[in-house]
């Protein structure tokens, strides 16, 4: 089918043109005879969003979870949790914030007969009650509360819902991802992403990472990076972790954090980093390496700059000064999160003291030459792009003023990283396209319609 689209905007304040749509391409007007004529009376038609870092399970199973964000202590967030008891299966909970708490988390606050799993916002901290724990065969943990690549692995470990459950809950939420704009992500579920993809359906392309893990395996079967695997499915990158987070300060930096002598957790030292990332490059797959703490970016550019292989350094929240003009490397991305921002300013004012000048800063790594993505790591943010879109270029998600407005990036910025890089349509790019309305509200735009390869996945008054 052949689209002829009238009166449309081409980019944000554009003249109005005209465009057409065939074989799943953006193609001249003049270039077919189309079976359908759309006026779109001064709409904007925009490349189409991409999520360059989500968690598709866990944002769809957390559609359906207890929201523990306001819990203002362990104390609270049992409280809360306790109101969401399913009998027959465990109670999932997410989205604490723990840094500013004055208790600590314990199995022992838990009631013990039920599984009870609580997941903190930024998906590093898990609080097992006993009877969750004895479901992983961790029964004799001291505590219940996991962390990091503990808490990943206790999670996977939990039993899941039958398959068929699973995937029907991520295509509803890639549906409601394609109403917000979206044609494509990169998923950086801990699974077998690969396998999974291939049996869902999906309402946009996706980039299917692959978990250190699974490397090994990944190269046994001749996977490499951008293969493509099935309609709208593609070989992503291989996914691999220096560091925690800065809400469970595990993030590794350069100084301590206030009050401690801890600087964080090194999850892969600089040597086993580089020596998994050149197993990967070497057999065409590409690292994309979580580094949060400066000194954690700073070992993962310098195995960047050693290797010289494409690869993502994902997150890059707090940079060092000498680093920024580091990641001006072709083929290097920095995939950030600009929702998080917002989040995590009190928190990161509070553990990063003196040095938020370089955290979440947009404007000097691009100021450097450093190409970025935006993504929304949901479910740590939900999966709307337009919500990193208007954190990336205010500063802000309320009536808070602007934090670090040095470190705003001007609008059409944030869009083509939210694009991978797309900046415009053009004659023989893929139709893959978002269709807005009223953009006075910058975080909650007027979706009219969104395109991939030609075909609608959401339409709304056009």
């Amino acid at each position: 089918m052949s689209l002829l689209f009238r009166n449309a905007r081409a980019g944000i304040g554009g003249p109005l043109t005209a465009f057409a749509i065939s074989a799943g391409q953006v193609v001249a007007p003049g270039d077919v005879t189309p079976d359908e004529i759309v006026d779109l009376q001064g709409a904007t038609v925009l490349p189409g969003l991409v999520d360059a870092h989500v968690h598709s399970v866990q944002w769809a199973q957390n559609r359906r979870r207890a929201d523990l964000s306001a819990a203002t202590s362990a104390a609270h967030a049992v409280s809360l949790i306790l109101e969401a008891v399913r009998p027959g299966e465990p109670t999932m909970g997410f989205g604490f914030r723990d840094a500013f708490w004055a208790d600590e988390m314990h199995k022992d606050l838990l009631p013990v007969e039920h599984p009870f799993v609580l997941v903190s916002n930024d998906l590093h901290t898990a609080w097992f009650s006993q009877a969750a724990l004895s479901l992983i065969g961790r029964g004799d943990h001291p505590t219940g509360v996991l962390l990091e690549g503990d808490c990943f692995r206790g999670l996977a470990a939990l039993p899941p819902p039958p398959a068929e459950v699973v995937d029907a809950w991520v295509a509803e939420a890639m549906t409601a991802a394609a109403a917000r704009g979206v044609t494509g992500v990169i998923d950086f579920e801990y699974a077998d992403n690969v396998s999974d993809w291939q049996r869902r359906r999906t309402d946009v392309r996706v980039a299917c990472s692959i978990p250190r893990d699974r490397l090994d395996t990944a190269i046994a079967n001749g996977l490499r990076t951008g293969m493509e695997i099935g309609e709208f499915l593609r070989v992503g990158p291989v996914k691999m972790f220096v560091d925690g987070s800065l809400n469970t300060r595990t993030a590794y930096c350069a100084d301590p954090y206030p009050g401690t002598a801890s600087r964080g957790l090194l999850e892969l030292p600089p040597d086993e980093l580089l020596g998994t990332m050149k197993a990967a490059s070497e057999n065409g797959i590409h690292p994309a390496v979580h580094a949060i703490g400066d000194d954690a970016v700073t070992i993962a550019l310098d195995a960047f700059h050693t290797l010289g292989c494409p690869g993502r350094i994902e997150h890059a929240q707090l940079v060092s000064r000498a680093d920024f003009p580091r990641f001006a490397l072709e083929d290097l991305v920095a995939g950030v999160q600009p929702a998080h921002q917002p989040d995590d300013r009190e928190v990161a004012d509070l553990q990063w003291p003196g040095r938020t000048d370089r955290a979440y800063a947009f404007a000097d790594l691009l100021a450097a030459g450093a190409t970025i993505e935006i993504g929304s790591d949901a479910p740590v943010s939900p999966l709307d792009p337009w919500d990193g879109i208007a954190s990336a270029v205010t500063r802000t998600d309320d009536d808070r003023p602007a934090w670090h407005p040095e470190q705003a990036i001007p609008l059409a910025t944030a869009l083509a990283a939210a694009a991978q890089g797309r900046t415009g349509v053009h004659a023989g790019d893929p139709a893959d396209l978002v269709i807005v309305g009223d953009l006075c509200d910058l975080r909650n735009p007027e979706i009219l319609g969104t395109m991939l390869a030609g075909r609608w996945t959401y339409k709304n008054g056009v």
